[in-house]
């Protein structure tokens, strides 16, 4: 389990606009925030992502770098910006399914085609939501079982106003008897 304030596991995936995404060395203002989905297959992340696409400048004047992951090839995952229509959001593909379990991501079976007819991969990983500090620490986690009751980006730029005006602590960090 990733533990608030503490460093965050290695991630380093290709792009499909070209070149490698490497989390410790993205060098954001404030954090990067991290945005593991499901895959091509779902429709509920084609959507999810499209609102994150709308507010990633929104992220970005307040330090805050985006990036959308999977386990993907790179043609599926070329196929989910081009759906969600990313301009700014950058699209990692190509997670191996022992690093999405290291950052404590689930990990699910096939069930054929979704409801759009698309295949679902043999296995995959379920979202996760990461808000990584510039010192590659967490601050921030929202990990699913499902595709469904994801974290809202809206309320997430609304909060980074909050913690960035009170230099709030990233909370959870407690690791000791209780």
């Amino acid at each position: 389990m990733l533990i608030p304030r503490q460093t965050v596991p290695e991630l380093v995936v290709e792009t499909v606009a070209g070149g490698t995404f490497d989390l410790a060395t993205d060098s954001p203002e404030f954090a990067t925030l991290v945005v593991f989905y499901r895959g091509l297959h779902c429709p509920i992340c084609a959507t999810y992502l499209k609102e994150l696409e709308r507010l990633t400048p929104e992220f970005e004047q307040r330090g805050v770098k985006t990036v959308a992951i999977s386990s993907d090839t790179e043609d599926r995952a070329r196929q989910m910006a081009d759906k969600v229509g990313a301009r700014t959001l950058r699209f990692g593909y190509g997670l191996s399914l022992s690093k999405a379990k290291d950052w404590g991501l689930f990990i699910s079976t096939s069930r054929g085609a979704t409801s759009i007819g698309i295949d679902e991969p043999m296995l995959f990983s379920e979202p996760g939501i990461f808000l990584v500090r510039a010192d590659n620490t967490l601050y921030f986690s929202a990990i699913q079982t499902m595709p469904f009751s994801r974290p809202h980006f809206q309320e997430m730029v609304g909060a980074l106003d909050f913690v960035q005006k009170n230099d709030y602590p990233a909370r959870g960090e407690y690791t000791g008897a209780v």
